[in-house]
């Protein structure tokens, strides 16, 4: 019979071992994958099944509770959407518009990673953020800890205090836009481990955006923006349903992370 401690003396897989492990699984990014894994400190016996987790479809994220955005270590869990790196690209397109000081929303905030990342971009941010999920804000209010923000749970707009109406300077908004029709051809991690509303944007992909851009001009303060992050086929679709709310409407990308931002501005 196996001795209790023998798993604990298993030699530990080297991160060379590892990666090999994580290729012949499938895994696209298996060095980066690899090194993040043996870095983790984790045991051998609980390295061993944090490799099978991985090989089975669980999210690396999920796997190490948190991920790397912008340069911070952000807290996720199953359950909540992992943010992608192509959305650091909102993050910068947002930070070159938003003056020290400014009222931002969150909107649909996730684990709070575009409100959190801003902040440690632009100074004395008043914050606020909202999400329908209440697993959601709870991860919001964990990475969000070390800031003055306001929290809320609820669908869009509707959970807001009425004294942020006509006064929000930025709103993120890094809604679902995946088509229906789409969601299906998605890796195995993302369908199967992360919830349908955050990824189903509706039959066009642009449901919830077109929500929000309805409702966006009396909550915008003069002159404030709302960004989304969209598809690079959905870049048009978008920019005319900002501009049939009245908003001026622009766009920005960066091919080479296939990011595409679209911004709706509020005369003023």
């Amino acid at each position: 019979m196996p001795h209790p401690q023998d798993a604990a003396a298993l030699p530990r897989p080297t991160e060379a071992e590892l990666t090999v492990r994580l290729r012949a699984a499938g895994c696209v990014f298996a060095e980066d994958e690899a090194r993040l894994l043996a870095g983790s400190g984790a045991a051998a016996d609980a390295l061993a099944g944090m490799v099978d987790q991985r090989i089975a479809g669980i999210p690396l994220e999920h796997i190490l509770g948190w991920v790397d955005f912008c340069g911070l270590r952000l807290a996720v869990g199953p359950g909540v959407f992992v943010p992608r790196q192509r959305s650091a690209f909102l993050v910068e397109c947002a930070a070159g518009l938003t003056a020290p000081g400014a009222t931002v929303l969150d909107l649909c905030c996730g684990c709070g990673a575009l409100g959190v990342a801003l902040a440690h971009r632009v100074a004395d941010l008043r914050l606020h953020a909202s999400d329908i999920s209440g697993a959601a804000v709870d991860l919001a209010r964990r990475n969000l800890a070390a800031l003055d923000v306001g929290l809320y749970t609820g669908d869009l707009f509707d959970p807001l205090p009425v004294a942020l109406r006509g006064r929000i300077e930025m709103l993120l908004c890094n809604t679902p836009y995946v088509p229906t029709a789409r969601v299906a051809s998605l890796p195995p991690e993302a369908r199967e481990h992360e919830p349908l509303i955050s990824l189903d944007g509706g039959w066009d992909g642009l449901e919830l955006q077109r929500r929000v851009a309805r409702r966006a001009p009396e909550w915008l303060a003069p002159g404030g923006h709302v960004l989304f992050e969209v598809g690079e086929d959905q870049e048009q679709d978008c920019l005319r349903l900002l501009r049939d709310a009245g908003l001026r409407a622009s766009s920005r990308s960066r091919g080479d992370i296939g990011a595409t931002v679209v911004i709706g501005t509020a005369e003023g």
